[in-house]
């Protein structure tokens, strides 16, 4: 496999700041409200900053309620600490979903409610121009791509949105997100080029005209923020009019905006995500994204040479299949700590401070309204590090884990007298809920936690789990919670100074993925136990809970007053009250049942590529005789452009067809072509196989591979030639490239042949091309290729196999081996109860003597490609997503497209359905148009 160049960053250590790189003091400079408007592109005006009454920063205090398509004018503004939102403080959260990585709009509902129980309060969204634009002019915000829908859902979700359109807009998307068209279309992009602008106006106003609609700065949704695409600062101005002329009045972000935004790229694990956005909040990060929330699947033809699998971003904290992974844990924490504790949207820098051991470095900040003291400790070396820090005035011993971070607090309040004096744990919330005060802290299981609570009046603490142990001294309530796995440790503390209770939770990691606030119109609301809590609902005396479970769980909940009874997923649940005041389930909540999926069996089977016979019909094919190419790679002397782009074939597969006269001392071809990432080539002369070549392991640095590949004839065509020179007076010489990706900063470079030369023999050649037929109007242009069977419908469902040969799943690796293209299709049902979201997997082997590719389509829809000409290449998991896939009792049909070279066995050999994972409760998933052949 050829060495992939990626545009990824790998956070190892220090993360960028995406936008800004600016010091505390550097930004400080820029506080004023009338500079801030000239750096967001004139985005915050004076009608839109926060009428507070007051001189100087906005102070520290609630944030506000959760955004929603509420009918509502707002007033958004930023400052040097944090967004403003109608005067309000809110600190931004921010994590990025793809929606054309997840193509099944139900779905996305799921994920957004996720990311929100996970303590995101924004969603960060990229639109790939390419997926929306066949042709120029042309563009489809229907099905799959419809955005209206997305940013409803995301409204309803209660989720912010921060909308990236590009044009370009990287993502380890083909091109960049540009579309297959502009490769081959006057204008070069990312430039001032007028005939690149007014594509790009086009799109971005096709854009603008849905994304306006939902604009919380007029109260009919929640796009909050508008990152542009301006490369170069002399853009700005034209692309600031631009939008505004569209409608588009919320701030713009831009490469040269003055506010810190911190984006953490891929971390590999908890401790590193945890240590990088630590880190951000230490240096006064103001907006906060995590790059991806949820990584999805490059489907189709999506995916840049950069991340050439279908599995994009396998580092993600909600992976391809919409399951929670290790490292949401800290970014559950962070985004909790960010939304329930207002003291956190506000810090200046602190006096220095020292930990006794150099490996632990700090940084002190301060909030100057409500003397909350923040240290972010770090610890880059190998080993676990204990050492004492000055905290508060005093000297405390904590441990930081190896290349972790932790950060610590002092002087936060904790509700009605009761101040934090320091913990050697992480803050996580601290909320009132009814007459309650509840605070929860965090930190790594075996560890032992120390509480310390600054208490003028003797408190009254009861032990609620026996792990906790209390001694009251001087004034101060010294708490220790040995910290067991996947358990959370409570304590009640009362006084006779107020009527308000305070619940103190202590938890690990896991434990704390079990934690849930959410937000009422009457009040905020802590639920602790089931996997996932998707809604809260107040009626009356009952609190109506929905969410998911995995395994059988317990089910504690904190409400308001008045609250009595509890329903979970429209069920009544038998409840009483506890120790703790919450009401807590008598019968745990009942886990997932066991599912079982059917073995793929019933196989029919077809070879293709009739292309390569002498006598096809390749009239309909368009002649290449092109002189000249708007591509960068130069066209070679004396031959015609051979480039797919140039022809209209951007995606999948194309097939060349050359008609050779004079041909007869024919001794050897040799064939030029360029490709992305597992590019291939295929050539046959008048229907017998020369070889097959695949790219190597180096390319130019671009994200395009080169290689020419050599044939000599075979032995019989050259004696055949020679013996009857007639033959060789017309020769077909039949080609398939399998051309595969545009890279992302090179989009114009060749994809297909680039050249051809004889040895000889110099035979006049005349060309044509076939690639993918007329995009498909409902799955949109990037999910066909040129095979013979795309062209003529094999993939989709409802296709007559019935001639094809039969075979069972035992015998799919045949060996009648043969230079080429089979296809394999069988048909298979679920039967997945209606309260149950199933993620499916379909596994296609690896391994010595599996070199093959094959092309996996479920309902006519392209998963991705599977390249297991690597001898060492594992079994891949294509993600089936619901709504493609049917779950309920209905017929789905699967058809693999398997490329071979002859040599090797052919054929994908075991294929099977795996259950990757599964929850009781999940969302309503509505099928996804998948239409049969065209009648």
């Amino acid at each position: 496999m050829a060495r992939q160049r990626s545009t990824r960053s790998t956070a190892t250590g220090e993360a960028p700041l995406e936008l800004s790189r600016l010091s505390r003091r550097a930004f400080s400079a820029l506080a004023g409200t009338s500079v801030l408007g000239l750096a967001l592109g004139g985005s915050v005006s004076s009608q839109a900053l926060p009428r507070t009454g007051v001189r100087g920063p906005v102070p520290t205090g609630p944030p506000p309620g959760p955004p929603g398509a509420d009918g509502v004018r707002h007033r958004v503004a930023l400052d040097r600490y944090s967004l403003l939102i109608d005067g309000r403080r809110l600190a931004l959260w921010s994590g990025e979903m793809h929606p054309f990585r997840l193509p099944s709009p139900s779905l996305w509902r799921d994920v957004l409610q996720k990311m929100r129980a996970y303590g995101y309060n924004a969603v960060g969204v990229r639109l790939a121009w390419n997926q929306h634009s066949p042709a120029p002019g042309e563009y489809d915000f229907t099905g799959v791509r419809d955005l209206d829908l997305f940013l409803r859902t995301a409204a309803e979700t209660r989720m912010y949105v921060v909308l990236r359109p590009g044009p370009y807009i990287g993502a380890d998307v083909d091109a960049g997100g540009l579309p297959g068209w502009l490769t081959a279309a006057e204008g070069r992009a990312g430039t001032a080029d007028p005939a690149y602008l007014r594509h790009a106006d086009e799109w971005l106003s096709r854009v603008n005209a849905v994304a306006a609609r939902h604009q919380y700065t007029r109260g009919t949704g929640t796009v909050l923020l508008y990152r542009v695409d301006a490369p170069r600062r002399a853009h700005l101005t034209r692309l600031h009019d631009r939008l505004r002329a569209d409608g588009i009045d919320v701030p713009l972000l831009h490469a040269d905006t003055p506010v810190p935004w911190g984006e953490a790229e891929h971390t590999r694990d908890a401790a590193e995500a945890r240590r990088v956005h630590l880190d951000h909040l230490a240096r006064g990060v103001t907006l906060h994204h995590v790059r991806t929330a949820f990584g999805g699947t490059s489907w189709g033809w999506l995916a840049a040479p950069s991340a050439p699998t279908p599995t994009y971003d396998p580092t993600a904290a909600i992976d391809e299949a919409r399951r929670p992974t290790d490292k949401l844990a800290p970014l559950h924490q962070l985004g909790q700590l960010l939304r329930h504790v207002p003291d956190f949207t506000r810090l200046d820098e602190a006096p220095r401070v020292r930990a006794s051991d150099a490996r632990i470095r700090v940084r002190h900040l301060a909030n100057p309204d409500t003397g909350t003291h923040a240290y972010v400790a770090r610890n880059d070396s190998a080993t676990d590090v204990t050492s004492t820090l000055p905290m508060g005035g005093t000297d405390v011993e904590v441990t930081v884990p190896a290349r972790d971070a932790k950060l610590f607090a002092t002087g936060l309040h904790l509700g009605s007298g009761r101040k934090l004096a320091y913990a050697t744990v992480q803050p996580m919330m601290s909320l009132s809920v009814g007459r309650l005060d509840i605070a929860a802290f965090v930190g790594r299981a075996g560890e032992n936690a120390h509480l310390v609570l600054d208490c003028p009046d003797e408190p009254w603490p009861t032990r609620l789990d026996e792990e906790a142990a209390w001694a009251y001294d001087h004034g101060r309530l010294h708490i220790t919670v040995p910290l067991a796995e996947d358990r959370v440790t409570r304590l009640r503390v009362r006084s006779g100074e107020s009527d308000r209770t305070l619940i103190l939770l202590v938890a690990d990691d896991a434990a704390s993925l079990r934690l849930w606030p959410y937000e009422t119109p009457s009040g905020r609301v802590l639920v602790h136990g089931p996997a996932l809590l998707r809604d809260v609902t107040l009626d009356g005396a009952t609190i109506r809970l929905t969410g998911d479970t995995v395994e059988e769980r317990g089910l504690e909940v904190w409400a308001p007053r008045g609250i009595t009874h509890v329903t979970w997923n429209g069920e009544p649940v038998e409840a009483s009250v506890g120790r703790a005041q919450s009401l807590m389930a008598v019968w745990p909540l009942p886990g997932v049942p066991d599912l079982v999926l059917p073995a793929l069996e019933g196989w029919r089977r077809r070879t293709e590529n009739p292309e390569s016979g002498p006598g096809y019909d390749d009239s309909g094919w368009a002649v290449a005789d092109r002189r000249t190419s708007h591509s960068t790679t130069p066209v070679p002397d004396g031959q015609p452009v051979l480039f797919a782009d140039d022809y209209g074939f951007h995606y999948g597969d194309v097939w060349y067809r050359g008609r050779l006269t004079g041909a007869a001392d024919l001794e050897s071809v040799s064939l030029a072509y360029s490709t992305g990432a597992h590019g291939m080539l295929m050539a046959w002369l008048d229907g017998e196989p020369l070889g097959t070549h695949r790219m190597g392991r180096e390319d130019d640095g671009e994200g395009t591979w080169t290689a020419t590949a050599g044939f000599r004839l075979p032995r019989a065509l050259r004696k055949r030639l020679r013996e009857r020179p007639d033959v060789g007076a017309s020769l077909v010489l039949s080609v398939l490239v399998r051309r595969t990706q545009h890279d992302q900063d090179a989009y114009r470079a060749a994809r297909g042949l680039t050249s051809v030369a004889f040895e000889g023999a110099s035979p006049e050649v005349r060309w044509r091309i076939q690639g993918a037929a007329a995009p498909d109007p409902v799955r949109g242009p990037l999910n066909n290729g040129g095979l013979y069977g795309e062209r003529w419908g094999w993939h989709l469902p409802g296709y007559d196999d019935g001639d094809w040969d039969e075979v069972s799943s035992a015998s799919l690796p045949r060996e009648d081996r043969r230079q080429g293209v089979t296809w394999y299709r069988t048909t298979f049902r679920l039967d997945v109860p209606p309260d149950v979201d199933a993620s499916v997997g379909l596994v296609l082997d690896g391994g010595p003597g599996r070199d093959y590719r094959a092309q996996v389509f479920l309902n006519g829809w392209n998963m991705g490609e599977y390249a297991g000409d690597d001898p060492t290449a594992a079994p891949h998991t294509f993600v089936l997503p619901n709504g493609i896939l049917r779950t309920r009792a209905a017929a789905n049909t699967l058809a693999l497209a398997v490329l071979t070279d002859g040599e090797a066995v052919p054929g994908p050999g075991a294929v099977r359905l795996e259950l990757l994972g599964g929850a009781a409760g999940g969302v309503p998933v509505e099928p996804v148009a998948s239409p049969g052949p065209r009648r």
